[in-house]
């Protein structure tokens, strides 16, 4: 099977170039100008950006929290995904406490396997640390795990400080990096108790219960660790001015340090917290202030947050309402998976603050570089997967929920107006996406990855 994309502008982290792209079986056979292939399905994308299918390494989907468990399985989960452009999730594969490594990784197969519409891989968050745990690190990476996360917050998930050194040296000489959610843990346990004892807690207590000195503190001392440990180190979702003015110490000091934001910081801020529906929006870290927004955006720009996730942590309505009376019970994530391209392309490219080389850069090719995916994927180019996101700039669209693929009943942002809208979506060189309709099924096949490549991410 073979198609021609014809008449498109093909995104790169360099810049845009007009040309056309070729598509034989799963792979991208040949990118230039008036190419024709015999027998080749010719579709006319003129007017159009192809990027390479946009990869999210931060999602959350049958994670159980709260006391329920995320709306989204791998299912509905990455049917939001392929839909919004995202044709390869890395999910947070976990080790509940008690638990093996390879427990936990199976726990997830289980869940994912033969249920995908992209494709996908897990990391393994660690909750759990002994000797017998670390012995099994070089069976992970043969099963194509090559990446982890640490929690420096949530008692039933956070290791110790010992441990985080301990993991971030052990996990060096394999090649491999560490995630890490910093925030303090006992000091938000104490902030918390303190909003409780105030007139009328409620969502908006979340974020005073989760201070922007509490992400920079964790964010310091993880990098004071990881000095010591001579490791690099990924910090996910930053959300604050003050948690990058501590990067950007620990890189003057010749530290790797990858940095990862959300849209939600950088679109949402804690005022939305007051809102009657303020449950909707918690999350953590919590959303933050216009400055810290800012400060953010000006960090895409310039490269010094290499990536952007989603953290798509999803539930419903019903679910954020098990803390009508504790807020510190509401359950913490936000739907995004099907929203991050198109809102980066409009309050990002269209308002001047990126350009779409930026947006290859953030969505497709750093990740496919720090998951040990590239060149397989985050680029278009011969020999590569033929995943590719056909987005039409001259398209407005809507942000509807009643639209979307989520098993969560609300998107933060309804209603939002965007200048753009994905017209189709490949995966492997199949059509999985047309005109919003999802047109491909379960296709998603598992991603054993390779090392990180640091080095080239930029």
């Amino acid at each position: 099977m073979k198609t021609l994309l014809q008449g498109g502008s093909i995104v790169t982290s360099s810049g845009i170039t007009r040309a056309d792209l070729l598509i034989e079986g799963e792979k991208i056979a040949a990118i230039g100008t008036g190419l024709c292939a015999d027998g080749a399905q010719a579709v006319d994308v003129s007017g159009r950006l192809l990027f390479p299918g946009f990869i999210d390494g931060h999602t959350h989907m049958n994670l159980a929290v709260a006391g329920t468990v995320t709306a989204d399985d791998f299912a509905t989960g990455t049917q939001a995904a392929i839909a919004g452009g995202t044709t390869t999730i890395v999910d947070f594969g976990t080790q509940y406490k008690g638990e093996t490594l390879g427990q936990g990784l199976d726990n997830w197969h289980a869940m994912a396997d033969g249920k995908c519409s992209c494709d996908y891989g897990f990391h393994m968050s660690i909750a759990d640390w002994n000797d017998s745990v670390r012995g099994e690190l070089p069976a992970m990476f043969a099963q194509g795990v090559s990446t982890f996360k640490l929690y420096l917050t949530y008692d039933n998930m956070m290791v110790g400080d010992r441990a985080v050194y301990e993991i971030l040296r052990d996990l060096t000489p394999l090649g491999g990096i560490c995630g890490v959610h910093c925030e303090h843990n006992e000091v938000i346990k104490e902030l918390q108790e303190e909003e409780l004892r105030k007139p009328h807690p409620g969502p908006h207590s979340h974020a005073a219960s989760r201070p922007a000195a509490l992400e920079a503190e964790a964010v310091s001392r993880l990098l004071r660790l990881a000095q010591v440990a001579h490791a690099p180190v990924w910090v996910v979702h930053l959300s604050t001015k003050e948690g990058l003015e501590e990067i950007r110490r620990a890189r003057k000091r010749g530290q790797t340090v990858i940095v990862e934001t959300c849209p939600q910081y950088l679109l949402m801020d804690e005022g939305m917290l007051s809102r009657p529906d303020g449950d909707k929006f918690i999350c953590a870290p919590p959303l933050r202030t216009k400055e810290d927004q800012q400060a953010l955006w000006d960090a895409l720009k310039n490269g010094e947050i290499q990536i952007v996730s989603t953290d798509h942590c999803s539930f419903t309505t019903e679910q954020k309402k098990l803390g009508a009376d504790d807020f510190r019970k509401i359950p913490g994530g936000l739907p995004g998976i099907e929203t991050r391209g198109v809102l980066l392309y409009t309050f990002g490219v269209s308002e001047g603050r990126l350009a779409p080389a930026d947006l290859c850069r953030l969505l497709s090719e750093n990740p496919a570089k720090l998951f040990g995916l590239y060149p397989q994927k985050g680029v278009l180019a011969p020999g590569s997967d033929a995943d590719i996101v056909v987005l039409d700039p001259n398209r407005p669209s809507v942000i509807s929920a009643a639209a979307h693929h989520s098993a969560s009943d609300y998107e933060p942002l309804e209603g939002a107006l965007l200048t753009c809208s994905i017209d189709r979506v490949y995966l492997r060189g199949t059509l999985a996406v047309q005109d919003g309709a999802l047109t491909a099924g379960h296709i998603g096949r598992y991603l054993p990855r390779g090392l990180p490549a640091l080095g080239e991410i930029r």
